[in-house]
């Protein structure tokens, strides 16, 4: 198969998935054709800018760092205005914090997987790892922040009557931050029960069609869940440590 008859059965491919997409939903009286082309379109950019920069990136190692950077910011972008509710010491405590956890849980899963040669250390390998465990901290730390805002809400006469009893607020808090990080960890631990029983999992398909054998690419993925699940309790953990100190309690209202 030639690469344009590869593109045109894409092309094609694409078309039909978008048009099921917008289509079928109006049985229902769900219009959204107009939001699946717009996101199709977006997605086709954004992976043809990603491939484009990727491609420059595996031919120079060390354009690795600036792209693990641009993740990073991008993690610390996102999660902020998510924990915007949440009161902090100084504007800059907040994006410091969040940087601190996905930068800390990243490093640690990649310490120990590159360090044992679990995987090989490679531009590849390093920007596959870096970017999975970068998004895993950043779902884990807006889990965790915006559960222990709740927390805080919920039980906020409970943390007054312990701060009254002269209790610093990190102990006040450290129940709270301990369901947090629970709460913030749980879908994490549900996927590796459910791997293989429910879905396959992207990097355990991603290896099988990269021609790996099934028993490899279940070591891959292997690697990848618990790597992610470390990445994300480094995260929370970390997240919550510089944040729990917090300089008031928040009103009693519900998180919107």
């Amino acid at each position: 198969m030639t690469g344009l008859d590869l593109a045109v059965r894409t092309t094609v491919a694409l078309t039909v998935l978008a048009a099921v997409a917008g289509l079928v939903p109006l049985a229902v009286g769900v219009r959204q054709g107009r939001a699946v082309v717009v996101a199709g379109v977006r997605a086709a950019v954004q992976l043809g800018a990603v491939g484009l920069v990727l491609g420059a990136v595996f031919r120079a190692p060390l354009a690795v760092l600036p792209v693990l950077a641009v993740m990073l910011v991008t993690v610390v972008a996102t999660v902020g205005p998510r924990l915007a509710r949440l009161p902090v010491a100084g504007r800059r405590r907040r994006p410091l914090a969040i940087a601190a956890g996905a930068l800390a849980g990243t490093v640690v899963t990649a310490a120990v997987v590159f360090g044992t040669g679990a995987l090989h250390l490679d531009a590849r390998n390093a920007v596959a790892l870096g970017g999975i465990t970068l998004g895993g901290t950043m779902t884990a730390s807006t889990l965790a922040g915006r559960r222990f805002l709740a927390e805080l809400r919920a039980r906020r006469d409970e943390v007054a009557g312990k701060l009254a009893l002269g209790a610093t607020m990190r102990r006040s808090t450290d129940d709270l931050v301990a369901t947090a990080v629970r709460e913030a960890l749980v879908p994490a631990l549900d996927q590796t029960r459910t791997t293989g029983l429910v879905t396959l999992p992207g990097a355990f398909v991603g290896a099988l069609l990269g021609g790996a054998s099934p028993l490899a690419a279940g070591r891959f993925q292997l690697v990848v869940l618990l790597g992610l699940l470390a990445a994300q309790s480094v995260a929370a953990v970390v997240l919550l440590y510089l944040l729990a100190e917090v300089p008031f309690l928040p009103p009693d209202a519900i998180d919107g």
